[in-house]
């Protein structure tokens, strides 16, 4: 039931949060990222409006990488399936980048698993990201321990 993918279209939450519901479990638990209109710059704290994303990737290896941290989630956290789903491409302000689900037995396992998941995908996983501005572009960094 695991699955990870790129995709160029729009993502349906719904559709990714209920691929991952098996028998065994009570609760889904699903992350629903997108851009925001203002980002703080964290060198300066100076606040820019963005107008949208342009996400890239090396495809084969940012699947590979998140079925490694939905196999490393399973193994941390008491959860049974794990499904993401990355947009690539030009995403405007509010349309989803990414989805992150987790299938568990029980929800505080599931909403740690979730929240290991997106930090570890912005951590790891070779996605990046170019904020567009009215002033200029920017290729954001991601999360660093």
């Amino acid at each position: 039931m695991d699955f990870a993918e790129i995709t160029t279209q729009p993502i349906d939450i719904a559709t990714v949060a209920r691929r991952v519901v098996p028998p065994d479990c009570g609760v889904t638990v699903t992350l629903d990222g997108y851009p925001r209109r203002f980002t703080r710059e964290k060198a300066t704290g100076q606040i820019r409006e963005t107008r949208y994303l342009i996400y890239e990737a090396y495809e084969p290896m940012a699947i590979r990488e998140m079925r490694k941290i939905a196999e490393q989630a399973k193994k941390a956290f008491a959860i049974s399936s794990v499904g993401i789903v990355h947009r690539i491409g030009r995403v405007e302000i509010g349309q989803t980048s990414v989805v992150i689900s987790v299938a568990a037995p029980h929800r505080a396992e599931a909403f740690a698993a979730c929240e290991w998941l997106i930090k570890e995908l912005k951590r790891t996983v070779p996605i990046w990201k170019k904020e567009v501005y009215g002033t200029g572009e920017a290729w954001s960094e991601g999360e660093t321990d």
